[in-house]
């Protein structure tokens, strides 16, 4: 294999180039975004539990046999909705004004079936609240993990 030679000016040219690009990359892939948004914690706060709030608007298992794998976290939604209605999707869709809270993402179109952050909030929230966790503390331990 031949060596290539390079002068002191593409060197570091090429070492800037890589440095940016890294940087970039970085910036890129920081963290798993649905395409439903930015993921980011800065949609505002968790919103309050509306009160006498259900599960008879959340998909059922019928309704989700293009999204099979999505069927276990729906089933846990509908076991919670007061407490996924506290809080707030970090997948982005916050911004959409139909949205109310996570509990949305499982109701009318589904967006949760395609969307493993609102699958991953909601499951998480189902876990915490069996070990006996208030809603604070899962709005808290979703925070840290998703913001």
């Amino acid at each position: 294999m031949p060596h290539v030679l390079l002068s002191r000016r593409a060197f570091v040219a090429s070492g800037l180039a890589a440095a940016i690009g890294a940087m970039l990359g970085a910036t890129r892939f920081r963290r798993p975004a649905c395409d439903h948004g930015a993921g980011r914690s800065d949609h505002g706060p968790h919103p309050t539990p509306r009160p006498g709030i259900d599960a008879s608007h959340v998909l059922k298992a019928e309704q989700l046999k293009d999204a099979a794998l999505a069927i276990p976290a729906f089933d846990e939604v509908r076991q919670i909705p007061e407490i996924i209605d506290g809080i707030r999707c970090h997948c982005g869709c916050a911004t959409d004004k139909k949205r109310y809270s996570l509990l949305s993402c499982y109701e009318g179109d589904g967006m949760a079936k395609d969307c493993h952050i609102c699958q991953g909030q909601a499951r998480m929230a189902f876990r915490l609240h069996q070990a006996g966790k208030s809603l604070a503390e899962i709005r808290e331990a979703i925070d840290a993990k998703y913001d």
